[in-house]
Parts: structure tokens; C-alpha cells; sequence
């Protein structure tokens, strides 16, 4: 079941349109072959920034799957989520995001801050948000929202980066009033996948000042659709020890296939009746597909998938819906300081005390006869800090301890040891 789910967040990325920045530099009196050679370099440098964008979102894509696998794994749970949405909304975080709680952000995301300004990656995420939802032919719709509390005041040109390269949708709301605006939220969320997702946000609290949303809706029509008659309740193998019945869909027709004998996985391509497809992989062993899979397996796949050959096909029937709270997960890939005390968002306002509180993503699948229908959503919450007191902590070395001497400046260790008992 796992093979349906490592795929569908590539769906969104796939369809992309490079777009020209349309900033020009240089002198204009050189004449118009210069001009001309300056909005070239303009377009292929914004081209090369989405190209490194979209290339980071599909690795960080598996780098989320395999935590979100590894968490799921111990407790027997299936694994749906949508790493497009969730890469929005840290991107549209990273926006207000400065020193270290930045550069976590641009490393957990795959974003080389070398070579990768912020203005880069707004323009790249405007890019991939704008021909995604163009060329989509109406299969998919993707988006973002801002919810803003009524007394807190963010900087203009961050609300007027996530609106211009974000596409970011603002609205009001009284967070002190927790379930009325958790109820704005899920309810505008629910519009915009369908139903599919209906809340979003279970609880608020009152300290929160900011929502960032991110959400995705998808659904597809087979290209050759499963006719209902020959939908059969069969075993399906969980594992070795257990299997359980499920309406398995049947089909024979030519369909492109490949096996991929270093990772022991067949992949088949299920195309939907426009530019988008589901990919299936079935491996002998998961874990050597989870903890191999890359972006340039699908490109190796998809390239080899010349000829379709004749299939007797089974895929079972199913709905699915899961829920995440990241905040462990994104620790985990290196994105710690924007959950506590450290965290540093002072390009959302000049207040300090901001952190994130919470990362929720919920996702839904549903495969049917007819086709796929995908969504899912991500919350970023942002409230303020509350300062505990400090109280006055005992500290006696009354037991073995290290002691270290050294030079503050180079860190150089002069002298290290252990003390075990300091009356000999």
C-alpha cells in the first residue's frame, strides 16, 4: 500500500512553466542587441533558480517521506502526505525568517544558500504556484492564505512578498476567540479542497498571532477507467503474518511498466486523461525502495517506459486520510530554532518573541473505478513566547565530574580529565 503514497507529491511538481524575472540590469545605451542579451541572462538566471528550486522540493520530498515512513513504520500506519504543501509553507515561513532560524529553514528545505537568494525562491515558488495551477487543465488547484490576529501587526513587505510571489490570500481574525477562528480556518480550508479536508486546526491557542496555510486539491479521470464489475474483495498481504480483504479493481490492457532491478520494485505508470499520472511501485522488499528512492529514479523510470506492454492489472480500492503534527519531524531534518526561544522572525514583525507552535499537515486519498482524488493542507502557527521565570538552581559537584581548560577565543582544549574523587 505504501507504493501508492511515495508518488503522489510529485504530481503537482511535474507540471512546470518557466517564467522571466523580468528584472534587467546593466547600461542602455549599448543599444538593443544588449538589452536583448541582458533580459536573456534575466530569464535563464530566474529559469535556473526554479530549476534548482524544484529539484530541492523533490529531494526534500523523500527526505519527509522517509521520516514520516520511519515514524509511521512502528506504529503499522499508512503514510499520505503532500510535500508541495508542506515545502510552501515553510518556504512562505522563510520569508520572515532570519539568521540561524533562516538557514535552517534554506538547509531542511534543500535550498543551497550559496547559490539561492530568498528573492530566488519567492520567484521560483511564484513560478511553479502560477504554472502549476495553469497548466493544470483544471485537474488540480493549489494555493495559500495568511490569517492575521486583529492587534498584531506584521511588516507590509513581508504580507506583500507572500501576496505577490505566494499568491497569499489575507484575512482578520480575533485568535483570543480560539474556536471562531479555528472554525474561519478549517472552513476556508474545506472550501478549497473540496470538503476533503475539514479540519485542519482541532484546537488554537489564544498567544497565536499568525496562520500561514498551504493547501492542494487534485482530481483525476483514469485515462482507461476499471469497470465496477470486475471490482472483487481479495486478500491483501500486509505482511508476512497478516492479510486482510479489500476491493481489488481489475483490468487488462497496456499499460507502461518498468522494473527497476537495483531497487527489486516494478513501477507502473497509471496516466489520468491529462499531463498527470500515478505512479505505483511495488517492491520485494520496502525498506531497500524507502531508503533508496531519489529524484532520479522517476526520471530513470519515466524515461525507460517506451513501450506499453500487456498487463492483468489488480489495484485495490481505497480511501485513506491522515494527520501530522511535524513539529518532531522538521526538528529532526535540522529545523529546531523556529520552535522555541531562539527562533528569529523578525522580517514578519519587529515584535520580538515570535515562534512557531505548530506544523499540522492532513492529507486524503481516495482511488476509485473512475479515477484519484488527492488533497491536503498545512498549517504553520505562530504565536508568542511566554517567558517562564527562572528560579534559582542548586548546582554542587558533589559527585565525578569532566573538567576542561580552554582558550575561549580559538576553543583550543588545553587540558581535559575526569574527576573521581578530588581527595587523593
Amino acid at each position: 500500500m505504501m507504493m501508492m503514497r511515495a508518488a503522489v507529491g510529485l504530481w503537482v511538481l511535474s507540471a512546470v512553466i518557466c517564467l522571466g524575472r523580468g528584472d534587467h540590469h546593466g547600461d542602455h545605451h549599448s543599444g538593443h542587441g544588449h538589452d536583448k542579451a541582458v533580459q536573456d541572462t534575466a530569464v535563464d538566471g530566474s529559469a535556473n533558480s526554479v530549476s534548482q528550486v524544484n529539484e530541492a522540493n523533490q529531494e526534500f520530498s523523500f527526505h519527509l517521506y522517509r521520516k514520516l515512513a520511519a515514524h509511521a513504520d512502528s506504529q503499522g500506519q499508512n503514510v499520505f502526505f503532500s510535500p508541495s504543501s508542506v515545502s510552501t509553507a515553510l518556504a512562505m515561513l522563510s520569508v520572515g525568517a532570519q539568521g540561524e532560524t533562516h538557514r535552517q529553514l534554506f538547509s531542511g528545505l534543500g535550498f543551497n544558500s550559496s547559490l539561492l537568494t530568498q528573492t530566488d525562491v519567492d520567484h521560483a515558488f511564484q513560478t511553479l504556484l502560477q504554472g502549476a495551477n495553469n497548466a493544470s487543465q483544471g485537474d488540480a488547484d493549489e494555493g495559500t492564505a495568511v490569517f492575521v490576529d486583529n492587534r498584531f501587526k506584521p511588516k507590509p513587505e513581508f504580507l506583500q512578498t507572500l501576496k505577490q510571489s505566494y499568491f497569499t490570500e489575507g484575512f482578520n481574525v480575533d485568535f483570543t476567540k480560539t474556536t471562531e477562528s479555528a472554525d474561519t480556518i478549517n472552513k476556508y480550508v474545506e472550501g478549497k479542497t473540496n470538503g476533503k479536508i475539514d479540519k485542519l486546526v482541532e484546537s488554537l491557542d489564544p498567544n497565536t498571532v499568525m496562520c500561514l496555510i498551504s493547501y492542494i486539491y487534485y482530481k483525476g479521470k483514469w485515462a482507461t477507467q476499471f469497470d465496477p464489475k470486475l471490482t472483487e474483495q481479495d486478500d491483501f498481504h500486509v505482511d508476512e503474518n497478516t492479510k486482510v480483504q479489500s476491493a481489488m479493481m481489475n483490468m487488462e490492457e497496456r499499460f507502461h511498466t518498468y522494473h527497476d532491478h537495483e531497487l527489486n520494485t516494478t513501477v507502473l505508470q497509471l496516466p489520468f486523461n491529462s499531463s498527470y499520472s500515478m505512479l505505483l511501485m511495488l517492491p520485494d522488499v520496502m525498506a531497500t525502495l524507502e531508503n533508496a528512492i531519489c529524484p532520479n529514479h522517476v526520471t530513470k523510470w519515466l524515461k525507460a517506459m517506451t513501450r506499453p506492454r500487456r498487463h492483468n492489472l489488480y489495484v485495490p480500492k481505497f480511501s485513506i486520510k491522515t494527520s501530522y503534527k511535524l513539529n518532531d519531524v522538521l526538528s529532526e531534518m535540522g529545523m529546531t530554532d523556529m520552535f522555541g526561544g531562539s527562533a528569529n522572525l523578525r522580517g514578519i514583525s519587529e515584535e520580538g518573541g515570535l515562534a512557531v507552535s505548530k506544523v499540522l499537515h492532513k492529507a486524503t486519498l481516495d482511488v476509485d473505478e473512475t479515477g484519484a482524488e488527492a488533497a491536503a493542507a498545512t498549517a504553520v502557527l505562530i504565536g508568542r513566547t511566554i517567558e517562564v521565570p527562572t528560579k534559582v538552581s542548586v548546582l554542587k559537584f558533589n559527585r565525578p565530574f569532566m573538567v576542561m581548560i580552554t582558550e575561549r577565543n580559538t576553543e583550543k582544549i588545553l587540558f581535559m580529565g575526569k574527576i573521581l574523587n578530588p581527595t587523593v
